[in-house]
Order: structure tokens, then sequence, then C-alpha cells
């Protein structure tokens, strides 16, 4: 009696080679004008072959974003849930979001440039919660500060929960993983730089 061979499922650290490619295409051309011709073709293989493993370029960013902030909101309620003080809670988000931008560069670039078109398709609808929740958490911590007189009373604090988000998360335009700094060291100047100033103060 002849045996039915049943199709091996994909390797799962293949999987994960093809969605960083994957994430390397989107990043530096966009997610409309790459084709999966063109992901497969970086991969080194052919495009049906791609489609082994996923069945559509959409599948392939879902993954990679949901991955993303998935681990992202890991690092986030572990910080939001430790009961630190206002600084402390900024001082722990912006490490952690370095840690992201260092683990994810190529998501994090997809995230910023695509979240707004691919939040109007209901399967990407988690964007617009996650950012949400972004928000809420910042603007939270902020506010805390504030009344807690952590922070100064004049704060506009969604001026700076917007110029702390922007400062930080623009680095994915520019950071390469194994570089000179690492994440944390990186977080610790930029948070010098936003919580003590850059002038030299009097002494």
């Amino acid at each position: 009696m002849k045996k039915t061979q049943v199709a091996a499922a994909p390797v799962p650290d293949r999987r994960r080679e093809l969605l960083d490619t994957a994430a390397e295409v989107f990043a530096a051309h966009g997610y409309n004008a790459t084709t999966v011709r063109q992901i497969a073709d970086t991969a080194g293989m052919l495009a049906g072959s791609l489609y082994y493993h996923f069945d559509s370029k959409e599948s392939m960013v879902d993954e990679i974003l949901s991955t993303f902030l998935d681990e992202l909101w890991q690092g986030y309620d572990a910080v939001l849930a430790a009961g630190l003080g206002p600084r402390e809670t900024i001082e722990a988000l912006v490490t952690e979001s370095f840690r992201e931008i260092d683990r994810h560069r190529a998501a994090v670039a997809i995230y910023q440039k695509e979240s707004r078109q691919l939040a109007a398709q209901p399967r990407f609808a988690y964007l617009t919660e996650s950012q949400r929740k972004f928000e809420q958490a910042w603007l939270g911590t902020l506010q805390r500060g504030v009344a807690e007189r952590v922070f100064r009373a004049d704060l506009d604090v969604r001026l700076a929960y917007r110029f702390l988000r922007d400062t930080v998360w623009v680095a994915a335009s520019w950071y390469r993983p194994g570089g000179l700094h690492s994440p944390e060291e990186i977080a610790r100047q930029y948070l010098s730089m936003v919580l003590d100033g850059i002038a030299v103060r009097d002494t």
C-alpha cells in the first residue's frame, strides 16, 4: 500500500528569515511599491516558493507589525505595572523603545510610514488600538508627573508627548543594530538631553 506523503510544515527559522527580508524591502521601498517578486528575489528564491510560506504580502506585513507590537507591549506593560515614579517610568519607556528599535528597526520604519494607510483595513484595526494605548501611556505618565510636581507645572503635556515620541522613534531612520552604542546607551543620552537639557548649568 502506498503511503500518503504529508507536506512538511514551513521551517520556523526560514519563515523568520523571510519576514526579516520582507521587512527590509518594505522599509526601503514602501508597502504599496513592493511586490512579492521583489521580496523573493532579495531572499534568493522564486516567487512561487515564497507563497509556500505566506499567502500574500499583506500577510507578511501583518505578521511583521503584529510581532513588533506584541513585543513592544510586553515591555511597556511591564514598565507600567512596575509602580515606578513618573520620571522613572519615562526613562524606562524610552529605554524599552530603543530596545525595540534595536530588535525591529525595519518594522518600526514600516509602522511609521504605513500604519495610517493600513489601519483603514479591518485586518489592521489593531494598529489604531495600539496607537491609542501608546498615547494614553505616555500622556498619562506626563500628566502624573505634573500632578506630583516631578515635571514643571507649565509643561504642555501633549506637546511634550509628541516631542518625546518623535525624538525617540525617528531614530529608526539612522540606527543600525551592532553599532558603536547599545540601545541602553543611546537611551541614556537621549534622556539626559530631554530631562536635563544640553546647556551647562551655573554652579
